[in-house]
């Protein structure tokens, strides 16, 4: 199993923004849908309104290889950066 850990920090006031945008865009279905996906999940932060955990679960690192480049997610790196100042990834590999 491999998992990704990323910690977004937004614009201010450009969370919610970017929350509608990934739920009307039909992303976080496609994402959740595609083959070797187990989990792809946000978490907010209570203490930061800028903040946004995403934990990225795959069957393989190879899974997730071939996610980033999956239609939804050439559409989503075309509009992430109006809303993303700042991005911190970290990564977890179980064999």
């Amino acid at each position: 199993m491999y998992t990704i850990y990323v910690k977004f920090d937004f614009f201010p006031d450009k969370r919610e923004a970017f929350i509608i945008k990934m739920k009307e865009s039909g992303i976080l279905d496609a994402i959740r849908a595609e083959d070797g996906c187990i989990k792809y999940d946000y978490y907010l932060s209570e203490k930061n309104p800028d903040e946004i955990l995403l934990i990225e679960q795959w069957e393989s690192k190879q899974h997730q290889q071939i996610h980033l480049d999956q239609p939804h997610m050439i559409k989503l790196r075309e509009f992430k950066g109006d809303y993303i100042a700042n991005t911190v990834l970290g990564e977890v590999e179980l064999k």
